[in-house]
């Protein structure tokens, strides 16, 4: 069993993995992370661009990995920031077919901190080898995103949420 985290403005006891965005780093998904500090900011950063005098949760979960590894799943573990971790975040972000190659994707965030360098390498300004080089040096955070409806059914217990102190 692992502990992860979901960040949002509200609190998600039942996750569907149909209400995620379109066309985001590893597809429309359930996404989580097992690091707490990342979920509460995204779970920061939602509340904001909600407003309304919305507010940051932090939703808890185990997860029994190892029988989603075990149980016939396709899971995917990008264990560094790779060509192949690029080229799938640069399809899955275009709307492309890659994401259903897979059950449950595991690896580094498309964030603030390596999306001006994913945008270079997709937009032709720089190379895939200068993209990587890039990546290299940047701080791999941490994101699991459940594709399977099935996987949160069956191996995803929600445990509790809280509201992010100011």
């Amino acid at each position: 069993m692992i502990t992860l985290y979901h960040g949002s403005y509200i609190a998600v006891p039942s996750p569907l993995v149909g209400l995620g965005r379109k066309k985001v780093d590893f597809g429309q998904g359930f996404y989580l992370t097992n690091l707490h500090n990342q979920a509460k900011a995204w779970a920061e950063t939602i509340a904001e661009r909600k407003g309304r005098n919305t507010k940051p949760i932090v939703s808890a979960y185990t997860l029994d990995y190892s029988s989603v590894k075990n149980g016939g799943f396709r899971v995917k573990v990008f264990d560094s920031y790779n060509l192949e971790w690029l080229e799938y975040v640069i399809d899955c972000r275009r709307g492309g077919e890659m994401q259903k190659q897979y059950d449950i994707v595991e690896g580094g965030v498309a964030n603030d901190n390596v999306i001006d360098t994913v945008e270079d390498y997709e937009n032709g300004i720089i190379t895939a080898e200068q993209a990587l080089g890039q990546l290299r040096y940047k701080r791999i955070n941490h994101q699991i995103c459940i594709l399977n409806q099935e996987i949160i059914d069956k191996f995803l217990t929600f445990k509790n949420s809280e509201v992010v102190p100011e």
